[in-house]
């Protein structure tokens, strides 16, 4: 038994391969607990890192068949990711290419053309065109809608909420007798005669009439989601998260997975029904639960569900610790309107207790301070009743715009992690900060409140549209996103929104690396190099933490691996 062991391990040296691949004399930035730098990695053929350290460690172990890349100086990174991303934003310019929209005038030119290229009566939809980045900082009126497009409904959705033009009201039975629906968190908005605006918060419209766009194939949907996973890959994404997917989607994922062309490890969370009757509501998530794909794994693994518990920042309809206050921009005519709330904190419950129990991630759409309250306080009183058990659940937040510092305090405590988007600062902050003013804007993105508190905190785009990372709605450049963590600096506004929140270059790096692998249930396996987890790798050509700041967003990605597998390469 002493002789087999000492043979053992004397052959041991030569009993393991060689790294298939060896990157050498670079800057490789490990994302580990210390944020060591080191020289080179070397990767295995089964896809994972065999070692990280000096050029003269690591090129010990070249053998016969490894493949060596000299970096000359370049820096590398771990592969990026997403928090937040629907992929279904591949599809939205199937039947056409839809154009920036800036101003109200751009909106009305490109209802025009959907006119002619329209019959009378056919519906004509404009989606997530979101009222904060238009110049003039409101909704096209019903008039305008009416005068551009007299002869077809209209209807002009931003995130939950929607302008109607005359039509489409008529359509949808939307009259000054409408009444929302009992149990409906919506709002008709109404004139000072009663009459309908055209502004439907937080309601689902009812408007039945014909369209002409064409619509895809299964073989269309399956083709242009690789694209857009191409184009991730592209700008250095390797992980992203699907945030209210359905099991149906999941199966594209897995038809992709099968013939060897999922580029991109995906995490997906289904969205559930959280205020149908509560039988139904139960199925759903227990089948979630059920399925496969929720057991561990690093390229397609559901982690959780997702619910909407209030509106939008962007809208109109968060819903806030204090009223928002009125606003031509938003449309609010009420003093004392504090936004939309979706589900009673009853339900809330029911729904947190039911996920955790399971092991699943809750999240929530939660935008407002006073969604953001309600939820982590509901997360309190579910760990009271089972210790720990939101923070083994990782338990999150979607969204967290607004945060009182009472919550985050809370999150800290009880492990809840948070799903935040920084784009929507560098997009939206101007309009923002106009509406809310500078007190208020001090509760926006609190990133380094929530970094000195230990919260765990991912970043992600919550894109929705379009394939191109910076005319994207919204733009998921994840170097945009890391420049504005950094910068805190707002598009057409000449001073940062509340400096004293801002990341340092390392920790923005965090945010779309080791976080983000933490928040989406992957860090044994990615989010940092080393060794023993899988080599997704990026190779850029500038170094992140030293570049000049404003040369950040600028980034290009060289290389791609995945599992030690080339999956983009810049031509």
């Amino acid at each position: 038994m002493k002789l087999a062991l000492l043979l053992t391990l004397l052959l041991a040296p030569f009993l393991h391969a060689a790294p298939a691949l060896i990157l050498h004399h670079g800057k490789i930035v490990t994302v580990d607990q210390n944020f060591r730098i080191a020289e080179a990695i070397a990767i295995n053929a089964d896809g994972r890192i065999a070692a990280v350290g000096s050029n003269d460690e690591v090129l010990k172990l070249k053998g016969e068949g490894s493949e060596v890349l000299d970096l000359g100086g370049k820096t590398v990174l771990p592969g990026l990711m997403d928090s937040h991303v629907h992929p279904g934003a591949a599809m939205i310019e199937f039947d056409h290419e839809i154009p920036t929209m800036e101003t109200i005038a751009d909106v009305l030119a490109y209802l025009s053309t959907r006119v002619k290229a329209s019959r009378p009566g056919e519906l004509i939809s404009v989606r997530q065109i979101f009222i904060t980045r238009l110049e003039e900082k409101r909704y096209p009126t019903r008039a305008e809608l009416d005068r551009v497009a007299p002869a077809n409904p209209v209807v002009f959705s931003t995130g939950p909420d929607s302008m109607l033009n005359s039509l489409a009201l008529k359509l949808g039975g939307y009259s000054r007798d409408y009444k929302v629906p009992q149990g409906s968190a919506g709002v008709m908005e109404v004139d000072a005669n009663g009459e309908p605006t055209g502004l439907l918060r937080s309601l689902s419209h009812n408007v039945k009439a014909p369209t002409s766009t064409k619509s895809p194939t299964a073989e269309d949907t399956y083709r242009r989601t690789l694209d857009l996973f191409h184009d991730y890959n592209s700008v250095g994404l390797t992980t992203v998260a699907d945030r209210d997917s359905s099991l149906k989607q999941c199966e594209l994922y897995q038809k992709m997975l099968a013939k060897g062309e999922l580029t991109i490890r995906m995490r997906p969370s289904p969205g559930i029904p959280s205020m149908s009757l509560w039988p139904a509501c139960e199925k759903a998530i227990e089948e979630v639960v059920r399925h496969p794909l929720t057991r561990p794994d690093p390229m397609l693994q559901i982690i959780g569900t997702k619910v909407y518990l209030d509106g939008g920042m962007l809208t109109g309809s968060a819903l806030m610790i204090e009223p928002w206050g009125i606003s031509e921009a938003y449309g609010i005519s009420d003093p004392q309107y504090r936004g939309v709330q979706k589900i009673t904190p009853e339900r809330l419950k029911q729904l947190v207790e039911k996920v955790t129990a399971s092991g699943l991630q809750f999240t929530a759409h939660s935008v407002g301070d006073a969604a953001v309250q309600l939820l982590i306080d509901t997360y309190e009183a579910v760990d009271a009743q089972n210790p720990g058990s939101v923070r083994a659940a990782r338990s999150s937040v979607t969204h967290c715009n607004f945060m009182h510092p009472d919550s985050i305090a809370k999150a800290a405590k009880l492990g809840v992690c948070i799903d935040l988007q920084p784009i929507w600062l560098h997009m939206d902050g101007r309009t923002l900060m106009g509406h809310f003013g500078e007190q208020r804007m001090a509760r926006f993105q609190p990133l380094r409140a929530c970094f000195d508190q230990k919260v765990i905190v991912g970043g992600g785009s919550d894109h929705m549209q379009k394939i191109g990372s910076f005319r994207s709605i919204n733009p998921y450049n994840p170097w945009l996103g890391m420049w504005t963590s950094i910068t805190r600096k707002a598009r057409k506004l000449d001073q940062p929104v509340h400096i004293e929140n801002a990341l340092t270059r390392e920790e923005a790096i965090r945010l779309y690396t080791i976080n983000n692998a933490f928040l989406l249930k992957s860090e044994k396996n990615t989010g940092s190099l080393e060794p023993g987890k899988l080599a997704d790798i990026i190779l850029v050509d500038r170094d992140p933490l030293t570049c000049p700041i404003d040369d950040l967003t600028q980034t290009q990605v060289l290389k791609t691996w995945l599992g030690g597998k080339v999956v983009f390469e810049k031509k």
